[in-house]
C-alpha cells in the first residue's frame, strides 16, 4: 500500500496555503490560483520537486511571483499551518502492523519536513521525489516505488489527495483511493484490507 504525505498523513495543505497568504495580506487562493493559471509557476515547482531547482532559488523565484518583499523563509512559512493527521498515521502504523508492506510517494518541497524516524516506523519503503528527479504523476515514479516493495504495480493500492496522482497511479495499473476525508479514507481502507483499523 502507497500513500502520500502532505494532505494525506498530514492537514489540507491548501489550508495551511491559505492561512500564509491571509498572514501576507494576500487573497487566500493566491497560491492555488499561481498553480492553477501560471504555466511558469507550475514548472517552478516541478524543477523543486524533482531536486533540478534548490529551495532557495524556488524562494526567490516564486516569491516574486506572490509580489513579496522578503521571500526567505517562504517555504517553512507557506508550510507552518501543516500538521500531522493522527487518524492517518495510526491508519498506517495499523497497516503495516498486520504485516502489509507500506510505501510512501510524496512529491518533496523541502526534505527537511520529513519526519524520518517516523517514516522509518511507518513504511517499508520511502520514495521521496527530489531525491529521486521524478514526480507524481510520472510513471516512473510509481513504478520505482513498486519495485522497492518487490511487488508489481498491479498488486499496489495508492492513496492521495490529488486526482491527477491518483490517476497517475490508475495509469500504471494501480488502484487508487483519492482522499478528501481521513474517517471516509479509513473507512474505504478497512473495506479493501479486512482490517479492523481503529480511530487513533
Amino acid at each position: 500500500m502507497l500513500f502520500d504525505f502532505g494532505g494525506v498523513l498530514t492537514t489540507p495543505v491548501w489550508d495551511s496555503f491559505a492561512a500564509f497568504c491571509r498572514t501576507e495580506g494576500l487573497d487566500p487562493d493566491s497560491i492555488k490560483n499561481l498553480f492553477r493559471n501560471d504555466p511558469e509557476a507550475l514548472e517552478d515547482l516541478r524543477g523543486l520537486e524533482t531536486g533540478e531547482l534548490s529551495e532557495t532559488d524556488f524562494e526567490a523565484t516564486f516569491g516574486k511571483r506572490l509580489g513579496l518583499q522578503n521571500p526567505d523563509g517562504l517555504i517553512d512559512s507557506m508550510f507552518a499551518g501543516m500538521k500531522p493527521m493522527d487518524s492517518m498515521v495510526d491508519a498506517v502504523r495499523q497497516i503495516r502492523a498486520s504485516d502489509l508492506l507500506t510505501g510512501l510517494v510524496s512529491n518533496s518541497w523541502s526534505t527537511a519536513h520529513y519526519d524520518r524516524e517516523l517514516l522509518a516506523e511507518l513504511f517499508d519503503v520511502v520514495v521521496i521525489s527530489a531525491e529521486i528527479h521524478l514526480h507524481k504523476p510520472q510513471p516512473e515514479i510509481y513504478r520505482l516505488a513498486a519495485e522497492r516493495l518487490e511487488v508489481e504495480p498491479a498488486q499496489c493500492l495508492f492513496v492521495d489527495d490529488l486526482k491527477e496522482n491518483c490517476d497517475g497511479a490508475e495509469a500504471v495499473g494501480m488502484a487508487a483511493i483519492r482522499h478528501r476525508d481521513p474517517a471516509e479514507t479509513i473507512a474505504r481502507l478497512t473495506e479493501l484490507t479486512g482490517l479492523a483499523l481503529t480511530p487513533a
